[in-house]
């Protein structure tokens, strides 16, 4: 058996005109350390065949269907079946996409929100642990060298005793007159019981939790639908507070005019302060109530070893979303690549989102939802089924 090779990945979904397919190959194919080998990438075989072709992979490895794609890859000799199955297709087929592979033994690498409902995201934390898979959630934002350094600044203290959040993800791309009919976000057979909260409120959500370690306690959600004829909501505002009496703001929209991705989180410490925007997501910015506001900035030999590991280039040369995406991957590959090889991954590759984190944000997905129709402060006290998702 090769040690030293690339680990290899296959794609469910991400055929002709998909966006987050391609993103999704992009940040597998950035630093060298995997290759795709097999793919169904549409549900219509003709389209898979085609894709497959465009890629350059062959043709007995493109399916017409990821159960079928499933079992041939698992009845492969080990050493040339995938490792790992990057799962692109819309949020009502994530479950059934997952576990078939993690069935089939074969590692997964799954876009949010991870499933459709609380059920299916238990039972995933349940197939996980039960064989022994390696499960990655696409919250690329944690992937951020500066975001990395956020959360490494609170472990350390530096802020002190931390008092409120702010966290923000306007967009404006359903602003306008849209054909609803063709978004598959706004249609609840296919998105889930949410639009907004569940495309971008999670991860909203999920960079608060990654930052600061902070556990939900309880929130209170304004859920609203501006587009005339819609199903699920483009508009939310959502008190939230935490343990250990972090208090805070989410809000997200899709429906802010003029804005594009403008994910942004300022916390305050009762000594300090920090801001993170993931448009200029090179810099952080600390703010102190006695002295001037420093900036850190990418690349820097001064910055904690987690925003160095997850880091490219030379200071001054940006980084941007690809790489961020990129270090789910690589760091999902170095754990599979020790794994294959029985050695003990780096600490710092078993820094990426898990099935834990994906049940986390489905409970906070239909939490949020149920308090914006009730108009009440709903109980977030919520843990998912163990998983051992990070165990090399």
């Amino acid at each position: 058996m090769d040690l030293h090779r690339k680990v290899r990945y296959g794609m469910v979904g991400g055929g002709p005109g998909s966006f987050i397919g391609k993103v999704h190959r992009m940040a597998a194919n950035l630093d060298g350390l995997m290759e795709l080998t097999a793919g169904a990438f549409s549900s219509d075989p003709r389209k898979s065949k085609k894709m497959g072709r465009e890629l350059g992979i062959a043709n007995e490895r493109v399916y017409g269907s990821y159960q079928q794609m499933a079992r041939r890859e698992a009845s492969l000799p080990e050493d040339e079946r995938i490792d790992v199955v990057s799962v692109t297709v819309p949020n009502n087929l994530h479950y059934d996409v997952c576990k078939v592979f993690i069935e089939a033994g074969i590692h997964v690498i799954c876009d949010k929100p991870m499933t459709n409902t609380i059920e299916e995201a238990e039972k995933l934390c349940r197939l996980v642990d039960e064989h022994d898979t390696i499960f990655a959630l696409t919250h690329n934002y944690s992937g951020y060298p500066m975001v990395k350094e956020a959360r490494a600044l609170v472990e350390n203290g530096k802020l002190g005793t931390l008092r409120k959040v702010v966290v923000e993800y306007p967009q404006g791309w359903l602003s306008g007159s849209v054909e609803d009919d063709d978004i598959w976000r706004l249609d609840p057979n296919v998105a889930g019981v949410s639009s907004a909260v569940a495309d971008i409120g999670t991860h909203a959500e999920h960079l608060v939790r990654y930052i600061t370690g902070a556990t939900l306690k309880e929130l209170f959600a304004d859920i609203h639908t501006f587009g005339e004829g819609r199903e699920l909501e483009d508009d939310a505002s959502i008190l939230v507070h935490y343990e250990d009496g972090l208090r805070g703001i989410l809000y997200v929209s899709q429906v802010a005019i003029g804005e594009e991705n403008a994910l942004k989180i300022r916390l305050y410490g009762d000594e300090a302060a920090l801001e993170w925007r993931q448009e200029n997501p090179n810099y952080l910015r600390l703010k102190y109530p006695d002295k001037p506001e420093e900036i850190y900035k990418r690349g820097n030999d001064y910055l904690s070893d987690a925003a160095s590991y997850n880091n490219r280039v030379p200071a001054g040369h940006p980084e941007g979303f690809i790489e961020a995406f990129a270090n789910v991957y690589s760091n999902v590959a170095e754990v599979i690549t020790a794994r294959r090889s029985g050695d003990a991954p780096n600490e710092l590759a078993l820094d990426f989102p898990t099935v834990e984190d994906g049940a986390r944000g489905v409970h906070f997905i239909h939490k949020a939802i149920e308090s914006g129709k009730k108009a009440k402060w709903i109980a977030m006290d919520y843990n998912p089924p163990g998983s051992n998702a990070k165990n090399p």
